[in-house]
């Protein structure tokens, strides 16, 4: 016996379609959502990591920051204690300086030469006085040359004929008067441990009458 289906099967084929195509898109859609939101979560939990660490680097340069600033607060007392000491050894150095020079003046000064006045400013001495002939200024010039430990670079500056006497030049005895200037020797440690030797005068020599020295110190 033959069957004749008569019902629009192609329309019921065509709805059955739709319907799976919207079955598949919803379900598309939701595995898009589900995937969306999964790779959200992990961005988002990535991101709170990266911040996490951000933090953590953040104070830790804070806190070498802050070691920084106390090494540089150190170096700070570091160069001000060194400082302090070189002005304490300096001055160790020199406070037998003057005792030095007056004792090499007395030592190496040939007879024949009176000093008038002596000025020190910081290394650099300068005398003034009276000598009987111009050799005596040149073996005064050669000594602190050569011979004197504490005395160095002596230059002569001025030097003149002189009438010692009277006024009009009368029964007057002629003289030398002469300017130079000399350098002090920077002492070493060992110089400048060394006591200062007291310093001793020796009787003047010479035909020309000793005056009254005057020794004055000038510091910048």
């Amino acid at each position: 016996m033959i069957r004749i289906n008569l019902l629009p099967h192609r329309e019921m084929r065509r709805e059955r379609r739709k319907k799976d195509f919207a079955r598949q898109s919803v379900l598309t859609v939701v595995g898009a959502g589900v995937i969306a939101l999964v790779v959200a979560l992990g961005i988002n939990g990535q991101i709170d990591s990266q911040q996490a660490r951000n933090s953590f680097i953040k104070s830790e340069n804070d806190k070498l920051d802050a070691q920084i600033k106390e090494v540089a607060l150190l170096k700070q007392e570091i160069e001000a204690l060194r400082a302090r000491q070189e002005a304490v050894e300096t001055l160790q150095r020199n406070r037998t300086l003057p005792v030095h020079v007056m004792d090499e003046l007395v030592k190496y000064t040939p007879e024949g030469i009176y000093f008038k006045k002596l000025k020190q400013e910081n290394r650099r001495v300068t005398l003034t006085g009276l000598a009987q002939s111009n050799e005596r200024v040149s073996n005064l010039l050669r000594s602190l040359a050569h011979d004197t430990p504490w005395l160095e670079h002596p230059e002569l500056v001025e030097i003149k004929a002189v009438n010692l006497g009277k006024p009009d030049g009368k029964d007057g005895r002629r003289a030398y008067e002469f300017s130079l200037s000399t350098t002090i020797k920077a002492p070493t440690a060992d110089e400048a441990s060394e006591p200062a030797r007291p310093v001793t005068t020796a009787p003047a020599t010479g035909s020309v009458p000793a005056p009254v020295a005057s020794i004055s110190k000038a510091s910048r």
